[in-house]
């Protein structure tokens, strides 16, 4: 061995080795884990040219020791890590070798949780202990802790002694939900977990609302469990939380499954899935090299986290004038792409987050086209991001309500002017095609449309004065504007841009008012009473109204025609309730009141807010208040929930 791949593998053990314990031993991480794993990757790479390893190596050991701060557990069988791959062609290669010993092997393909270890022990029915994986061989004993967690049974059936293997985690869901109210936010679900579990007040393990999911049996005292299957089973059976294993023979088969995972819909992180053989005497002929089951691979998918050095902050400006903070990164590989920008929500997520420039920051891609800054490792960067005073585009003075920031410059800011534009003319909205944000740009600069109702008045002749607009163009766009004209109901509420009324809620609210007009009409009160409705919505659309009344009545001016949503004149013409004013009022158990509206429009019938003269027809849920006293007053008919539901279904 070189001296200078000596001098390589003494300094990659001791960074290993210092991020293993501000990991696992601190829970502070200061890098991501495909940083780690990197530089794990080259360490295992110079020991198997080398065939040496250092004592202290981090290849050398499963997983951190001990936390001494907690009682120790000795495992029933030793706890394992596993080989892994990260291409398809390793693991047809894996199954090559498998096959080879055993041609008959079936394999489980079960989701690679990222969370923490734990194995939890049963004596007579009761639950006795838990402990984390430690090194092994023995574990911490965090009793207390996993005895907050809901899904771990206070009791099974099965009488005999066992311990059973999971991975406990911190949903995402639960995880935003923690993270909106913190005073100091957490990194990540995984970190979350593994905090709480090592917190020594089991009552902030509690308050992280975490879960364990259980996927083997690492140790039963009868000879049941012939299989990782017979383990999954014997698991359900006794009150355990599992996810199903998909079983089957053919590698192609489990690639196919890999490569149909849909992590951004799970509500828990996943940072690979896992491939083992079915049957434990093929596991026995298979054995363990001395850290690996053979029998065993983890394919690992590309980071969806990693870490790099925020160097600015700028301010955009929504359409709403609300100042959204976008971090400047140093360029880093993240999902196949290179990013540069990540989002924070605002001023305050930047104090709690501490994020400073220059600060080393975890970033989060999921779904999202652009990251989200987790955090920042402690100790990181040395400037305090400044708090904006003035617009970054109108140079308008700043306000500040709670933790956002706006711009009052309503009518002449151009970002907020150019992004309610590009709202309106949106797939979801009015739907006009060609209008990318920077020809909206381009129109707000030369042509002064400053306002939606403005594009319906536009010429072909005035776009062929733009740049880049030729004669093809400039019609396409006009006839698109034109096409816009004949809308969805919903489609156009949505396109109004009220605070807090999106697509659903547009939709909800087109098919009970079934108008513009009375929806504009409509009170605090009543709107109040309507499915995900509160004061605070309830009171931004009325305050819409009666602000931007006159916009609305200018795009009305335009032409602007409404068709159903979704309904069928023919469907309607002869429904159960055609010709019918139907007052909807109380709670139906069947369905929401939204649900009720729309199937009654889709039957034929009208559905109002109030009891008036217009009123047939009264459906009365429980709980039916001063509607269902003025229906019987006025002698208007008056259905249980019951007897509508047999209309619908006539």
């Amino acid at each position: 061995m070189t001296e200078e791949i000596e001098k390589r593998m003494t300094e990659l053990v001791g960074i290993l080795n210092e991020y293993a314990y501000r990991y696992y031993v601190l829970d502070d991480p200061a890098v991501a884990d495909n940083v780690y794993d990197k530089l794990y990757d080259e360490l295992l790479s110079l020991e198997r040219e080398t065939g040496e390893r250092m004592p202290d190596s981090p290849t050398g050991r499963v997983g951190g020791e001990p936390v001494k701060a907690f009682g120790s557990h000795e495992h029933a069988n030793r706890l394992y890590s596993l080989d892994k791959c990260q291409s398809f062609d390793e693991l047809r290669a894996w199954d090559a070798k498998i096959k080879k010993v055993a041609p008959e092997a079936e394999y489980t393909l079960e989701y690679k949780l990222d969370g923490l270890t734990l194995v939890v022990t049963y004596e007579n029915g009761l639950f006795v202990g838990a402990s984390t994986r430690g090194n092994g061989i023995t574990g911490e004993d965090v009793t207390a802790q996993a005895r907050t967690i809901m899904s771990v049974p206070v009791s099974i059936p099965f009488k005999g002694r066992a311990e059973a293997k999971g991975e406990c985690i911190m949903r995402r869901s639960a995880f935003k939900k923690y993270n909106e109210t913190a005073a100091e936010p957490l990194k990540n679900p995984r970190n979350a977990a593994a905090g709480a579990i090592r917190n020594l007040d089991p009552k902030v393990t509690a308050s992280r609302k975490l879960d364990l999911i259980f996927y083997d049996v690492n140790y039963i005292s009868t000879d049941e469990i012939k299989s990782q299957a017979d383990g999954i089973k014997w698991l359900k059976n006794n009150k355990f939380r599992v996810e199903n294993p998909i079983i089957t023979s053919d590698i192609e088969r489990i690639i196919a499954e890999i490569e149909d995972v849909e992590r951004d819909k799970l509500d828990f992180d996943i940072d690979g899935m896992v491939i083992k053989v079915n049957d434990y005497s093929i596991r026995d002929r298979l054995g363990f090299t001395d850290k690996f089951p053979r029998w065993a691979m983890a394919y690992k998918f590309e980071a969806e986290e990693t870490t790099t050095e925020l160097k600015d902050i700028v301010w955009q400006v929504g359409r709403t004038g609300k100042l959204t903070p976008l971090a400047i990164l140093e360029p880093v590989e993240l999902c196949g792409a290179t990013v540069r920008k990540a989002t924070l929500n605002n001023y305050d997520d930047i104090l709690r987050k501490k994020v400073k420039l220059g600060s080393t920051v975890f970033i989060r891609r999921s779904n999202d086209v652009i990251p989200e800054i987790l955090s920042a490792v402690e100790g990181t960067g040395s400037g305090d991001v400044p708090v904006p005073t003035r617009c970054p585009a109108c140079g308008s003075t700043l306000i500040r309500n709670g933790a956002h920031i706006f711009c009052p410059n309503t009518e002449g800011c151009r970002p907020q002017i150019v992004a309610r534009l590009s709202h309106f003319v949106s797939k979801d909205c009015m739907d006009i095609d060609g209008l990318s944000d920077k020809t909206l740009a381009l129109f707000f600069d030369k042509l002064g449309i400053n306002e939606a109702h403005l594009l319906y008045d536009l010429k072909k002749e005035e776009l062929l004065t733009l740049e880049s607009f030729k004669e093809k163009k400039a019609a396409n766009i006009i006839a698109a504007i034109d096409k816009s004209r004949r809308v969805k109901l919903s489609a156009f509420i949505n396109a109004l841009g009220i605070p807090n009324v999106g697509k659903k809620l547009a939709y909800d609210l087109a098919v009970i008012y079934g108008s513009v007009k009375s929806l504009s009409e409509a009170s605090v009160e009543e709107l109040s009473q309507i499915d995900d409705i509160g004061d605070v919505v309830a009171n931004d659309i009325c305050k819409y109204f009666a602000s931007r009344g006159y916009f609305v009545e200018q795009l009305l001016s335009k032409g602007i025609t409404f068709i159903s949503d979704g309904v069928s004149d023919s469907a309607a013409a002869d429904g159960v309730f055609s010709g019918q004013s139907v007052v909807l009022t109380g709670t139906l158990s069947s369905m929401t009141r939204s649900k009720a509206s729309e199937e009654i429009i889709a039957r034929g019938g009208k559905v109002l807010t109030s009891v008036t003269k217009e009123t047939t027809l009264v459906v009365a849920g429980e709980s039916a208040g001063g509607k269902l006293k003025k229906a019987q007053s006025a002698g208007i008919r008056i259905m249980d929930e019951s007897e509508f539901l047999e209309l619908l279904n006539a």
